[in-house]
């Protein structure tokens, strides 16, 4: 049923077009996370973003391991001690707690033990959440 316009004080309202309820655009995306299976953060923010309509694209660092060419690139220029896991075991037993590596050794130690990479890693179009970060995901 077409709505007609009305007479007013000021002259003939103008209609408005009603907003049609569609997609989210938020829905629609589609994020990779980059995890561990056994990892509680990582359930939590798998939960996180399914709550929030993301189709997620799940990649199990230990049975699909990131190769130090993977690695550099989803560094980037950023600081490789923000994607080391400081809670890791072998963080501490390799004393980086105390020397920070180098960049090749940072990223040559992830390639080889994932439990080194802190976790998870939120990947859509380009931008990179390292942690269970909730501003961060929420802003996707």
């Amino acid at each position: 049923m077409r709505s007609m316009p009305t007479v007013g004080k000021r002259g003939p309202a103008r209609r408005t077009a009603r907003k049609r309820k569609g997609p989210d655009k938020k829905r629609s995306k589609t994020v990779e996370i980059l995890q561990l299976a056994t990892c509680s953060t990582c359930r939590k923010a798998r939960s996180f973003l399914k709550k929030r309509g993301f189709k997620l694209n799940i990649r199990d660092l230990r049975k699909n391991r990131l190769s130090a060419s993977e690695l550099e690139k989803l560094i980037g220029p950023r600081d490789p001690e923000d994607f080391l896991n400081p809670r890791s075991k072998t963080f501490h037993r390799l004393g980086m707690d105390e020397k920070p590596p180098s960049r090749r050794k940072a990223i040559h130690c992830m390639a080889k033990d994932p439990g080194l990479i802190r976790r998870p890693i939120v990947l859509v179009g380009g931008r990179v959440v390292v942690g269970f970060d909730q501003d961060g995901m929420a802003r996707l």
